[in-house]
């Protein structure tokens, strides 16, 4: 089997150890935008080794320039990258081990985690809800029926009954100390006119973005609309009526859409800072947005027999407690209309725009009130501490 590198000790236990973090990217990148943000951290802040096994190098290299998609063990930001090829080598495994999102682990990898004295760790890092039995689950062991080692289930969530979110120390402080206009000046781009609702728009394929991009160019309200360029741009493309690439500019009525490359995730952060209300998608961007401190609209990723909008009902549940109801029915409608019910409409947006100075507040507050949670890294390193 392949040994791993010694590392330099550390006073803290978290500090001495080896984490493999295994990443299947599926069809998005909510999965490895969340193993990368969280192999980052541990790295920086907690001094673990980090080896991140990832099957898909190209989708990777979308939010970190820095990977190389052709090299099968690299170095980048101080984590040690391996493609995940289908022929897994024979490696000694570390002393956790975080099974991403349930992606399967090999099963020679698992054969050799039962072999190792003593056992790894061993993670089910599950995908984020705000559902009541989250709760309940969340840190339950489960043996494995043949071999002698266990898994335990690990759920990030809005409360301390779960394990958090994905949240780094200084993030506050870089979010406070940033400054707009160097975003706009960074992408070679004039600020918004001060007049302008600046809006970021993340999303996955949705018939209500055609919708939304007519309602705002027929408003009476300047719109900026910053816009990635992902699978939606066919889309904008067919509403502005003309081929578009990242960099361009394009306006139709009281509508400016600017078209971004797909940017890095410190860059996708600052795009967030510097907007009035963000449409995200997924997990990643989803939870960057509400660390944000502005207001939010969530694309949920669709699941068969309408099961995300369970998850969505239960985070609006939470998200809308401190809302004035007129806000907490604005936020309701225009999450159900983006997600595709009942539909979208203008009178969807005006009850929201008439209900922006409350919504701009809650974000804040909401931000604060999350804050005061234990980050879900830090929270990782705790659970797996106990268990070492």
């Amino acid at each position: 089997m392949l040994s791993r590198p010694a590392t330099t000790s550390m006073p803290s236990p978290a500090r001495q150890t080896h984490w493999d973090i295994f990443c299947n990217v599926i069809d998005n990148f909510g999965d490895i935008g969340v193993c990368w943000r969280l192999a980052r951290q541990l790295t920086v802040e907690h001094g673990v080794a980090v080896h991140l096994w990832v099957d898909e190098l190209a989708a990777f290299k979308w939010i970190c320039p820095e990977i190389d998609p052709h090299s099968a063990l690299q170095n980048v930001c101080g984590v040690e990258v391996q493609r995940w090829d289908a022929d897994f080598p024979d490696v000694i495994p570390g002393d956790v081990v975080i099974e991403a999102f349930a992606c399967h682990l090999p099963e020679r990898f698992v054969e050799a985690m039962a072999l190792r004295n003593p056992t790894p760790t061993w993670i089910n890092l599950d995908y984020l809800s705000a559902e009541a039995w989250v709760s309940g689950c969340h840190a339950l062991p489960s043996p494995h029926p043949r071999l002698p080692i266990t898994k335990y289930f690990f759920f990030p969530g809005f409360n301390e009954t779960t394990g958090g979110l994905l949240r780094e120390n200084d993030l506050e402080e870089r979010r406070v100390s940033f400054r707009v206009a160097d975003f706009w000046r960074d992408h070679g781009l004039l600020p918004p006119a001060d007049d302008a609702l600046t809006v970021s728009l993340f999303a996955y394929e949705n018939p209500a973005i055609a919708d939304l991009l007519e309602i705002w160019a027929n408003g009476k309200m300047p719109v900026c609309c910053v816009a990635p360029v992902t699978r939606t741009l066919g889309t904008i493309e067919a509403f502005i009526g003309r081929p578009l690439q990242a960099g361009d500019v394009a306006s139709r009525g009281k509508l400016e859409i600017r078209m971004l490359p797909f940017v890095a995730q410190p860059d996708y952060d600052r795009l967030l800072w510097s907007c009035d209300i963000n449409f995200v998608r997924g997990e990643d961007s989803f939870v960057r947005a509400q660390w944000a401190a502005k207001p939010v609209v969530w694309h949920i990723y669709p699941q068969d027999d309408d099961a995300h909008r369970v998850k969505l009902n239960a985070f609006l549940d939470l998200y809308c407690v401190d809302l004035p109801q007129t806000a907490a029915a604005a936020v309701r409608n225009l999450f159900s209309g983006w997600n595709g019910r009942p539909g979208f409409s203008p009178d969807i947006w005006t009850q929201w725009m008439d209900n922006l100075p409350d919504l701009r507040k809650h974000a804040v507050d909401w931000e604060k009130k999350l804050t005061k949670q234990e980050d879900l890294c830090s929270s990782l390193v705790s659970f797996c501490c106990s268990k070492l």
